[in-house]
């Protein structure tokens, strides 16, 4: 049966849909502009956007098997148009923080798109990755111009994962039996902290960028300036906390679902480098 991957030209959905080509399955993509898609040529493109609930019923005719990205505001309409459409099984990417998440934090809407999901009667499963390495891409425009990083809280450990890896275990999850009902929680193979991270970026430069340590009060204006609401800021900034004082711990998943290591911080560091030249 023909896989629907939604959010196919996003940061997962994309490489998922390599993924699946890779193993042989046939895949439909949801995209908004199938030209610029740039899609292998055996994928199935159908035009739409779960934003866009009009699109869906065309894109989902004939499919048996949904990788839903997360989008909480139109959730209710995608269950209610899969339902009707014979949908049978759901794989959600959703986040570490869904089971009672912070008031403003992403997990209040990955906590709605799974409630709505198991509440439809599909055959779910749900990926929970925890932070993305490629959250540090914003460190990008301080290292290019003076190699340098302004954090508060620089000894938060936490798992970062590759998307790559989150990418894996849902292609995975999505060909073979045995996940109806669970919920993976993905991390990266090993704890770093904030400071490590702008090291391994370092290293991958081959010149030193230094790790200049702001207080809370001025991480706080840093990303005001930055356009972030405060309420947001301070989500963030209470889980750097959290981890400098709780450090995260691999959850190993990624391993154990696909038999290989997942990609560690310093590998995704060499592959990303030319994102910090």
């Amino acid at each position: 049966m023909t896989i629907l991957v939604t959010g196919a030209t996003g940061s997962v959905g994309r490489l998922l849909v390599d993924e699946l080509v890779e193993a042989g399955a046939p895949v439909r993509a949801l995209t908004v502009n199938p030209a610029k898609a740039a899609l292998p040529a055996q994928v199935e493109v159908a035009k739409g956007y779960l934003g866009k609930p009009e699109t869906l019923p065309e894109a989902l005719k004939g499919i048996e098997t949904v990788y839903l990205a997360p989008l909480a505001a139109k959730v209710d309409d995608f269950v209610k148009l899969a339902k009707e459409a014979g949908v049978r099984r759901v794989v959600a990417l959703s986040g570490s923080n869904a089971d009672d998440p912070a008031e403003n934090s992403s997990g209040v809407d990955y906590a709605i798109i799974e409630k709505a999901v198991r509440e439809a009667g599909f055959d779910w499963t749900f990926l929970r990755p925890g932070a993305f390495m490629n959250n540090t891409l914003g460190w990008a425009e301080t290292i290019k111009a003076e190699r340098v990083v302004r954090e508060a809280y620089p000894e938060a450990r936490m798992t970062p994962i590759d998307l790559a890896d989150i990418a894996a275990v849902a292609a995975h999850v999505i060909l073979t039996d045995g996940h109806v009902g669970k919920k993976h929680t993905l991390s990266g193979p090993t704890a770093i902290s904030q400071r490590e991270q702008v090291a391994a970026i370092s290293a991958a430069l081959g010149e030193e960028v230094v790790f200049e340590e702001l207080t809370r009060e001025e991480a706080n204006k840093q990303w005001a300036a930055a356009g972030i609401p405060a309420e947001i800021a301070e989500w963030l900034l209470d889980g750097f906390a959290y981890f400098t004082e709780n450090p995260d711990t691999p959850t190993g998943v990624v391993q154990e679902l696909t038999g290989r290591p997942g990609v560690t911080y310093a590998e995704w560091a060499v592959a990303n480098v030319d994102a910090f030249r």
